[in-house]
This record gives structure tokens, C-alpha cells and sequence, in this order.
């Protein structure tokens, strides 16, 4: 039986990062991988709580890597995140942002004193204490706080490296101000993606490489959880963590064989 039949997939959210690249580098057989989903007419979206890049440059960044990806296919936590401002009525925004994201919020008054948001997504070695005290000073003063993603941790080219998810929860802790999430592991972030495919969770998996955000925040949302082993996996976190994934693969270039779009050369599938 293959993985399509056994869990009733039709339809698929890819993670980026850790899953078809890390960094600059394409992993092995990933793009072949993506390609022979998408040739075989199972929708897919494409998500990431990528914080560093715009639209235009996930795009770009992608498609160079040999990803023939289309921009609509793509679903970022910054996109989500100006979605969910214009909802609020467009407030005045403090944007800690890398400057290439500012972009997508240009729209968006914005102020580093008078500010009623803080957005806090990847800015990198900006952080400092005296950033992160001006922006609790702008938290007791009735700010909200918008975060692009939570995460812990993610993998880069020289290794495993710290998230804004620290920063996040020091604010917090500091302030008594409750984040709004945006990114994954938001159940409405997962949502828009289905919405976007027209289909509900149940009929949907998510491919990826964080125990938590990817396959726990997709699970509560009722999707099926497909780990792979590249990126952040950790084989100690993993069994640490009280989240079991529905399938473990090696990488996502095993998913054509467990999809049945490929004969199998040795069976690499594995589920919890």
C-alpha cells in the first residue's frame, strides 16, 4: 500500500528550509523530488516561516536553487503576517524586519517611538539589549506583539544556529503581553494554505523538518505529519519530543517512492 492510499493524501505542504535546501545549497535529489509531485497533478503549496527574504526574492532564491516553482505556489509567514495587519486596520508599525521583508510592508505606517505593533521577525546580529528594552518599553506603553514564527532553532550552512523564538519569549516574559503567532505553527497559517488548494486538513499532509512547528503545528491542525531527516531533524530531539510524526522519511526525495510515483529500490519508508 502507498503512502497516498494509507494515509488518503491529496494534497501537500512543502517546507523550504531543511527540507528542499539548506541555505544556498538544493538538497540531493530534492528538486527532481518536488517536480515528479507536481508532474503527477497532487496540488502543492509551498510554506515557510522564512523570515529574511521578500516575496519576490523567496521566489527568486527558489527557482535559481532549480526549484520551477510559481510565485502563487508560495505561501510565507510575512505575507501572512500583512494579511493580518491590513485586518487589523492597518495600525502603525514598528518592523523589526530584515530590510529586503520591509518591502512587503511598505504599505504600513511605521514608527520606532509612537509604533501600536511590533512585528519581530530575522534581523539577525541587530538584536541587542538596548533593542530589546526599547521595544518592552513599547510593550508597556499598549503595543501588540506580532511574531513572524516562534521557532527555537533552524539549520544554516555553518551549522545549527538560534531563532527569534528566544527573543519572543523574553518580551514576553518581561512584558505579560501574549504574542500573536503568525507563521507555523498558527493553525490559520496551515489554513490558508488549504484554503488556497481547496481541501480540508484531513486530506492534506505537511513535509518537513522541525518536530514541532512543521509536524506538531500541522497535526493540530489536522493535517499528517511527514519528518524528514535533513535540516533541523535531531534523532535525540525527536525522540524526546512527545510528537510523533505519521511518516518518517530519509529526505524528500524518498517521497515519490512513498507516494507510489516511483518503484521502490530498497524500502527507506518508515512510519510511527
Amino acid at each position: 500500500m502507498t503512502l497516498m492510499n494509507q494515509l488518503d493524501i491529496q494534497g501537500l505542504l512543502f517546507d523550504l528550509d531543511g527540507v528542499l535546501y539548506i541555505g544556498s545549497q538544493p538538497i540531493e535529489g530534492s528538486a527532481d523530488a518536488v517536480a515528479s509531485v507536481r508532474s503527477s497533478g497532487i496540488p502543492c503549496r509551498f510554506i515557510t516561516n522564512t523570515s529574511t527574504l521578500s516575496l519576490g526574492s523567496l521566489a527568486r532564491k527558489i527557482n535559481a536553487l532549480g526549484f520551477a516553482i510559481p510565485p502563487e505556489e508560495i505561501i510565507s509567514a510575512p505575507q501572512a503576517a500583512v494579511r493580518y495587519l491590513r485586518g487589523m486596520g492597518s495600525p502603525t508599525c514598528r518592523l523589526l524586519l530584515a530590510e529586503d521583508v520591509k518591502k512587503d510592508f511598505a504599505e504600513f505606517r511605521q514608527s520606532d517611538t509612537e509604533a501600536e505593533v511590533i512585528v519581530v521577525g530575522d534581523i539577525g546580529n541587530a538584536w541587542s539589549y538596548d533593542l530589546l528594552n526599547e521595544v518592552f518599553n513599547c510593550l508597556m506603553r499598549g503595543a501588540k506583539l506580532i511574531a513572524i514564527h516562534k521557532n527555537r532553532f533552524w539549520q544554516t550552512e555553518q551549522g545549527l544556529q538560534m531563532d527569534i523564538g528566544g527573543f519572543v519569549h523574553a518580551l514576553e516574559y518581561a512584558s505579560g503581553v501574549k504574542t500573536t503567532i503568525i507563521g507555523k505553527p498558527s493553525i490559520d497559517f496551515f489554513q490558508i494554505a488549504l484554503d488556497d488548494m481547496g481541501l480540508t486538513a484531513d486530506a492534506a499532509a505537511i513535509i518537513g523538518d522541525d518536530i514541532d512547528s512543521d509536524i506538531g503545528g500541522g497535526q493540530q491542525a489536522g493535517l499528517k505529519g511527514i519528518l524528514v531527516k535533513t535540516g533541523k531533524y535531531r534523532q535525540t530531539y525527536v525522540e524526546a519530543s512527545s510528537i510523533r510524526p505519521d511518516i518518517l522519511l530519509d529526505s524528500v526525495c524518498d517521497l515519490p517512492v512513498a507516494l507510489g510515483l516511483r518503484p521502490s529500490p530498497a524500502g527507506r519508508v518508515a512510519g510511527y
